[in-house]
């Protein structure tokens, strides 16, 4: 099997790879940092290649699969966030996070969907947040980010089961992860950070036994169960208590 697993320089998706290359899985190895990715590298087991390419530019994606060519599994990691006021957040950067967080995301599934229904397997792990199931007040970009990912995989696992296709889509919502995502969003968080090799593991795992919706952790299982049930005015107000700025 080959996987292409993105924002794979560091934290989860380093851990991910890594995972999947210990249970013979080669890897495409993708992100900005090629530093970062020769360091990972080193850690693969199983065949690897590495890619530097900033996937906020919709062209970088479709060249990368024109590049990388069939695989097997698809990891769509890459995302960042940044905290502050809607409107004193940084115009620019929000554009960029939007085109990681969602466009990358949206373009990839897309581009390997078609593949994966010809040859009707493969498997797809599209990296949400709890995040996505709440506002997020001083996060809002981020957490409207997730949001799309989490319904874009919901909305596509239907369509994959309706139409009787054996493969499977998972949509992973880890919270808090112990990663370099928390320096560079420049936020701390009330509750306690999960290690990335735990998630990274958690989530390999359950993507291959076809859970539609992974959610790491109990803390996180409890979150979701009550962002169903308590309203969305209370939610905000208790999310921005917890996610204050550096």
């Amino acid at each position: 099997m080959k996987a292409l697993v993105t924002g794979a320089s560091s934290g989860l998706g380093k851990e991910m790879a890594i995972y999947l290359s210990e249970q013979g899985v080669d890897v495409v190895l993708v992100a900005k940092d090629r530093e970062g990715l020769r360091e990972v590298q080193k850690e693969i087991q199983t065949k690897s290649e590495i890619i530097c390419v900033d996937l906020s530019d919709a062209q970088n994606c479709i060249d990368l699969y024109k590049k990388v060519g069939d695989i097997d599994i698809l990891i769509n990691n890459a995302g960042f966030g940044a905290t502050g006021s809607f409107t004193e957040t940084d115009y620019i950067t929000e554009l960029n996070m939007i085109s990681t967080n969602i466009c990358a995301v949206h373009t990839l599934t897309k581009l390997y969907l078609h593949e994966m229904k010809k040859k009707n397997s493969g498997y797809i792990l599209n990296v949400a947040s709890i995040a996505g199931f709440m506002p997020g007040p001083q996060m809002a970009t981020y957490h409207a980010s997730k949001a799309y990912v989490l319904n874009l995989t919901q909305s596509i696992y239907e369509e994959l089961n309706q139409e009787g296709y054996d493969i499977n889509i998972s949509a992973l919502c880890p919270g808090p992860i112990e990663t370099p995502f928390i320096e560079k969003a420049n936020v701390k968080f009330k509750t306690k950070l999960m290690t990335a090799e735990y998630v990274a593991r958690y989530a390999i795992d359950k993507m291959f036994e076809g859970k539609y919706m992974i959610i790491p952790g109990g803390n996180n299982k409890i979150i979701r169960f009550l962002s169903k049930i308590v309203p969305d005015k209370l939610i905000g107000k208790i999310v921005y208590k917890m996610e204050q700025e550096m």
